[in-house]
């Protein structure tokens, strides 16, 4: 019995090959080893040096169970030397060939930097983070700032995708970004099922463009058209935004299928054009702004998204074959309101009967609007677009209105019945 049991150990060592993965439960442990029996009636040998806490002292205590690696098969003591270490690095290989098969995203510790990028350990495994694979570093940084930056991310933990392993190299390269990507991916296929049209999101400017604002919404970033960031006339983005600000938005439309997510900023707030008839009146003399000058007019703002249309003939008594003989783009002017339209967010205003408002009084009950011609809305997002000039006013100059001028009673009578620069006959007042 007792030489069947001598060569049955046998077997177990030479069975025992170096690099070999192997279980065991911690049988004694003091300052310069642990010994750990791996079955077989064999016990391995541990360095404690692996398993020390920071108070150098060791972090197993017997009856635990640890899995290893054989790095001696055999000693001068005829026992065979184990790795934790080395363990828990050649499963961590194995786990994320497995994830990296799968394509799933690890999670990795900075342990150390150099000018190339990020030492990371994930699963036991120490991988490289390049310099243009870390998320947060911008590029055209001096070095000095470069080097700043990494010192700064040691202790942080990262998500990582592996875009390159080699276990027998030891090679290992990890990408923040490649991470961050299918990750933000995934946080807007989530959004954009429980997104809603209508409702109201609370996110942060990501960045701006000429035709609008991109905001992230926590996941996925979605665009404010210019037409939609203010009432108001916006030239640019900046105007009314930066990057970095933080703002409620509404959702007004939400592509699923192209993943594209449509804002308002201006629908958050109260339409000016709301409370248009309570503010302003037919015959009111308001203040106000040229914005635009078109051949057969020019727009003026009374306050942010309230602007209206001075035809051009309400903009002088005399005949003029273009708004510029008259006013200016940016221009502060006094205007009479002589029609108001909400429902169409349309106002007919007048330069030259505030201008005369003074010395005659047309009152509220004056009905021509824009030289008694009909503007229709064009559709356009535009608020200088919701006029579209008549066809026969594209080919020519369009006529003034057609009405009597009033004339003070002490003008002589003779005057009076000569024919106005107009063409329209004057007469006395009765």
């Amino acid at each position: 019995m007792g030489a069947l049991l001598e060569q049955y150990e046998e077997s177990q060592h030479t069975q025992l090959r170096r690099g070999e993965l192997v279980e065991g439960t911690v049988v004694l442990v003091d300052r310069e080893e642990i010994l750990v029996d791996i079955g077989g009636k064999m016990e391995a040998v541990l360095a404690t040096s692996e398993i020390q806490n920071e108070r150098g002292e060791p972090s197993l205590h017997r009856g635990d169970h640890v899995s290893a690696v054989v790095i001696v098969p055999e000693n001068a003591e005829g026992r065979p030397v184990i790795s934790i270490n080395r363990a828990r690095a050649e499963i961590g290989w194995r786990d994320l060939q497995t994830k990296k098969d799968a394509e799933e995203v690890v999670t990795g510790e900075v342990v150390d930097h150099n000018k190339g990028g990020l030492i990371v350990s994930v699963d036991g495994v120490r991988g490289f983070v390049p310099l243009s694979q870390i998320v947060e570093l911008r590029r055209g940084g001096t070095e000095e700032e470069v080097e700043e930056k990494l010192r700064s991310m040691r202790g942080q933990t990262l998500y990582l995708k592996v875009i390159e392993m080699n276990r027998r190299r030891n090679r290992l390269i990890l990408s923040e970004r490649a991470a961050a990507q299918e990750r933000r991916a995934q946080q807007k296929d989530r959004l954009l099922a429980e997104l809603q049209a209508g409702e109201i999101r609370h996110g942060r400017v990501s960045s701006l463009t000429d035709f609008g604002a991109f905001v992230d919404l926590g996941g996925a970033d979605g665009l404010i058209h210019l037409s939609e960031l203010s009432w108001g006339q916006v030239q640019h983005p900046s105007q009314v935004l930066h990057v970095g600000q933080e703002v409620d938005v509404r959702v007004v439309g939400v592509d699923r299928e192209n993943k594209k997510i449509a804002l308002s900023l201006k629908q958050v707030e109260e339409n000016p054009w709301n409370r248009i008839e309570q503010k302003y009146h037919v015959g009111d003399t308001v203040p106000a702004r040229i914005t635009k000058l078109a051949q057969f007019g020019a727009f003026a703002e009374l306050e942010p998204g309230v602007e209206g249309l001075v035809h051009i003939s309400e903009l002088s008594d005399e005949r003029i074959t273009h708004p510029k003989q008259v006013v200016r783009e940016g221009e502060d002017v006094s205007l009479r309101i002589i029609k108001i339209d909400p429902s169409r967010h349309r106002l007919g205003l007048s330069l030259r009967q505030a201008e005369d408002a003074g010395e005659y009084d047309y009152g509220g009950g004056y009905e021509a609007w824009t030289g008694g011609t009909s503007y229709a809305f064009s559709g356009s997002t535009s608020e200088h677009d919701q006029y579209e000039q008549p066809a026969e006013e594209h080919e020519a100059q369009p006529e003034p209105l057609e009405a009597v001028h009033v004339m003070a009673a002490d003008q002589p009578e003779a005057e009076a019945s000569e024919p106005a620069a107009n063409g329209t006959a004057r007469v006395p007042e009765h």
